[in-house]
């Protein structure tokens, strides 16, 4: 269910169905690094403004699915136009700094992301750039990013399936939207 804020600034509405916070696990390849499925938690938030302030950790997960250890961490702020051209700002924990550009689909909830800028640390490994899509599947999270070097051309080298988490706010907001004529044994309800 895609719910739109009240206080959300009407440039971001067709950004809504990032909202909230996010989790799930992906996968983890490139030449040079070590291949390994990862755990996620994104969060997509917003004051008023006119962006959405956003966050990832990801780390590596052992073959039970616990976490090892971290693997990424990045933030930033994603904006939107009125021609559905989005931008965006990325901060990485390795010293990387980009300037993502691309655009929603047309009737439907996917963006095309594409690095335009990109500013490294001298401690960073080697990096030129990338692309990313992100999608919102039956209600789902879903994201696929492709990335190069010098030496290794764009290739994908992580994707991730993420489902929205409920916190207990989400569930007092929609029991006090309950209809009030809700029958008792709620059975009923779904005849």
């Amino acid at each position: 269910m895609i719910e739109i804020p009240s206080d959300l600034h009407t440039d971001l509405v067709p950004l809504a169905f990032l909202l909230g916070t996010w989790a799930g696990a992906g996968v983890h390849d490139f030449p040079g690094a070590e291949k390994c499925n990862f755990g996620q938690e994104v969060t997509f938030g917003h004051d008023g403004r006119d962006f959405l302030e956003y966050r990832s950790h990801t780390w590596v997960l052992d073959n039970d699915g616990n976490k090892i250890r971290p693997l990424e961490s990045e933030s930033g702020f994603w904006r939107i136009d009125g021609s559905r051209k989005v931008e965006v700002t990325m901060t990485r924990d390795d010293g990387v700094i980009e300037i993502w550009y691309g655009e929603m689909a047309d009737k439907k909830p996917q963006i095309d992301l594409f690095t335009d800028a990109v500013a490294r640390t001298a401690a960073s490994r080697p990096y030129t750039g990338g692309k990313r899509l992100y999608g919102y599947v039956k209600s789902d999270l879903m994201w696929v990013g492709e990335k190069q070097t010098p030496e290794v051309e764009l290739r994908p080298y992580m994707s991730a399936h993420l489902k929205k988490v409920v916190t207990p706010e989400d569930v007092e907001r929609w029991a006090k939207a309950l209809p009030d004529d809700m029958p008792d044994d709620g059975i009923a309800f779904f005849k």
